[in-house]
């Protein structure tokens, strides 16, 4: 895997501007955050958050990857500000779980979510090594 940063650019704090990787690809569908029975154990943004988390490194695991292997990431929040306000909480989840990493990553405000108590949604993309 090879991050971009173009020349003259910052380097983005918590993601990267673009990942260029080869192998096999492993896509990941929207992990919310509710445990393996399908339910909810915080309407918490932030126990939310770590769980999808979990669930996601879980699938990830499962299908022969590790964290290090994810090159783009997408959240969807239901609520900017308190995504916003549960930062420092889910950067916490975020290198427990998945670690330091430079995927690609975008964050979307939107006005629901499929399941009704979820506050978060996070897909992903990785590519395992040939």
């Amino acid at each position: 895997m090879k991050v971009i940063l173009p020349e003259g650019w910052p380097r983005p704090k918590g993601y990267a501007n673009g990942v260029v990787a080869r192998g096999t690809m492993l896509f990941i569908a929207g992990m919310i955050g509710w445990d393996a029975q399908g339910r909810f154990e915080s309407d918490d943004f932030a126990a939310q958050a770590r769980q999808a988390l979990k669930n996601l490194a879980e699938v990830l695991r499962a299908g022969g990857g590790k964290p290090e292997h994810i090159v783009r990431m997408t959240w969807y929040v239901t609520d900017k500000r308190e995504y916003l306000a549960a930062a420092q909480d889910v950067g916490l989840a975020f290198r427990e779980i998945i670690g330091a990493y430079n995927a690609a990553m975008t964050a979307v405000e939107v006005t629901a979510l499929m399941e009704d108590r979820a506050k978060v949604e996070i897909e992903a993309t990785a590519v395992l090594p040939e």
